[in-house]
């Protein structure tokens, strides 16, 4: 097995890798928020769902 068969196996397994990373952070992503909040075209509604800190909203003064 030659350098190039050795890396061609690692770009393969550096791609499962990032699929099951993606597919993963999707099923993650689908069951934290609503499908309304995620297709929402609306300017700052997701931003304003996710405010932890009202206070700092707006940045520092």
């Amino acid at each position: 097995m030659d350098n190039w068969q050795l890396l061609e196996y690692a770009a393969w397994g550096l791609s499962i890798v990032l699929g099951l990373y993606i597919l993963i952070d999707t099923i993650r992503t689908n069951r934290a928020y609503s499908e309304d909040l995620l297709t929402s075209s609306r300017e700052g509604d997701i931003d304003d769902a996710l405010v932890i800190d009202p206070p700092h909203q707006g940045g520092h003064k």
